[in-house]
């Protein structure tokens, strides 16, 4: 059984778990620029590339993604957020986006396989730092830092690795551009071409403000209207805001997309110096009520979100019945920023 017809097979049983943030167990381990550069020649300074400790402390990603697993998680995702060309060139360790992918993938693909238990790697892949719909000029409105091929090259590069490293499913999250989205889901289909065989996306939008858009300003349903050709094994929500805010327009994803919710909140709202702390039942208090409305069949956390998080949420939800996946309608969806839809 392939692993996109293992997961739909179980995701149709119960809700499943993802994991929760790396950045934040990175951050709780107070590492120095020394930690982060291992033995290796960058010019630059290291600190806070979280990518680069695949490499130079795969014992600390390893141990993390291990808290996860015990924690619950079903779905472990790589830490591979960054760990991109455009993202690592801050680094200046863009040489090492191979390698860092690869490593990630491998390390989570053991943890994964380690006991028996059926569990999923997803290649994570972030947003990149730049946007290929907007311009970083005000007053130069048609400027753009990259272009489309530029960015898609710099996805089949990771989604290269990461297959190479073993992964499942290619996660592509916190999109924050749909251009950029459409550019890793090109990359992704790319790729599965030479390789000849699947691979199954995961997708994931993150809103901008309590509106319900991203930055390229499109709206929920807009957004699957522009992403739903790629026949997601999931599609979802994540990062944003804490799962009381997200909760009105998860309903309106949920309502229309033909195939598997994947939802994960950060752990409430940053304080005034920008941390969480949210407490993991609360959360999970919150997540369940969307489990018991039927909005979700997969849950985790983002920003802030500790392996407590992960264990209080998949207790949260144990009993809940996962979301019916709507059949798709019989008209053609289209969208700008809004969607429009043209019945059959």
């Amino acid at each position: 059984m392939t692993a996109e017809n293992s997961l739909r097979a179980e995701a149709a049983k119960r809700i499943l778990i993802k994991d929760g943030a790396y950045g934040t167990q990175v951050q709780q381990r107070r590492l120095q620029e020394a930690d982060y550069r291992g033995g290796l020649d960058l010019a630059k300074d290291q600190r806070g590339n979280n990518d680069l400790l695949n490499v130079t402390k795969p014992e600390i990603v390893r141990s993390i993604c291990e808290s996860f697993a015990d924690a619950g998680a079903e779905i472990l995702a790589t830490n591979t957020f960054n760990a991109n060309a455009i993202s690592q060139a801050d680094y200046g360790a863009e040489a090492l986006v191979g390698d860092i992918n690869r490593a990630a993938a491998r390390i989570t693909r053991e943890v994964a396989d380690r006991d028996g238990k059926r569990r999923w790697v997803a290649g994570a892949m972030g947003p990149t730092n730049k946007t290929l719909s907007l311009s970083p000029n005000v007053n130069d409105p048609a400027y753009r830092e990259v272009d489309f091929d530029q960015v898609k090259a710099v996805y089949r590069e990771q989604v290269d690795a990461l297959v190479d490293g073993g992964v499942d499913f290619i996660l592509v999250e916190t999109i924050f551009d749909t251009l950029n989205a459409k550019a890793a889901i090109m990359a992704t289909l790319e790729a599965e071409q030479a390789l000849g065989r699947e691979l199954p996306l995961m997708i994931s939008m993150t809103l901008t403000d309590l509106s319900g858009r991203n930055l390229s300003g499109h709206t929920v349903e807009a957004f699957w209207a522009s992403v739903r050709h790629a026949k997601p094994i999931t599609i979802g929500l994540n990062c944003s805001f804490g799962a009381a805010q997200l909760r009105p327009h998860l309903a309106a994803l949920s309502a229309i997309a033909d195939t598997l919710v994947m939802a994960y909140p950060n752990a409430g709202l940053p304080n005034e110096l920008g941390e969480y702390d949210e407490a993991a039942a609360e959360t999970a208090a919150q997540v369940r009520e969307w489990a018991t409305s039927g909005l979700v069949n997969i849950v985790g956390g983002c920003c802030g979100t500790t392996p407590q998080h992960i264990a209080e949420i998949a207790g949260a939800v144990r009993d809940c019945t996962p979301r019916a996946v709507p059949a798709a309608p019989q008209a053609t969806l289209l969208a700008g920023l809004e969607p429009m839809s043209i019945a059959a």
